[in-house]
């Protein structure tokens, strides 16, 4: 493959990530989502996190499978949410992702355990969520987690 080819193809991963990411929150904001809405929706999500893994950074990574989690959350699904919720703390680790990410990775362990009902991981890591959402240096970031993580601790 040449330089060239190889370039249009990482591109093409990067647009249909971002495109899929779109339509994930078009989705989940969607208020009379229907259960064919909601399938799509899961699917755009592990669409969209594969494409990342194609084109994207490890931050495009971590993010792809928080949204997956995110998704199972919202479908009431504990199990894989914390699965996906697992592997987006990872990445966070494992390339030393920090600020918004990795408030971001603890948000969604927190989300996932409250949906096991598991009261003991859940205030850990809404623990950790909050310690690390007091350290996001943007303002207009710090914002945005704050309102998701007092949906989720409220």
């Amino acid at each position: 493959m040449t330089e060239k080819n190889e370039s249009n193809e990482l591109e093409h991963h990067k647009r249909l990530g971002a495109e899929l990411n779109d339509l994930v929150w078009k989705l989940l904001d969607k208020p009379d989502r229907t259960p064919e809405d909601d399938e799509r929706m899961l699917h755009a999500a592990h669409a969209s996190c594969y494409h990342w893994l194609e084109a994207g950074r490890p931050v495009n990574h971590a993010r792809g499978e928080w949204l997956i989690s995110r998704v199972y959350a919202v479908l009431g699904k504990p199990d894989p949410a914390l699965h996906f919720a697992r592997r987006c703390l990872e990445i966070c680790e494992k390339h030393r992702i920090g600020g918004y990410d990795i408030a971001y990775a603890y948000e969604a362990m927190a989300r996932a355990y409250s949906l096991a009902n598991d009261h003991a991981q859940f205030d850990r890591f809404l623990g950790l969520a909050r310690e690390a959402g007091a350290e996001i240096a943007d303002a207009e970031d710090k914002k945005i987690f704050l309102s998701d993580l007092s949906s989720l601790a409220g």
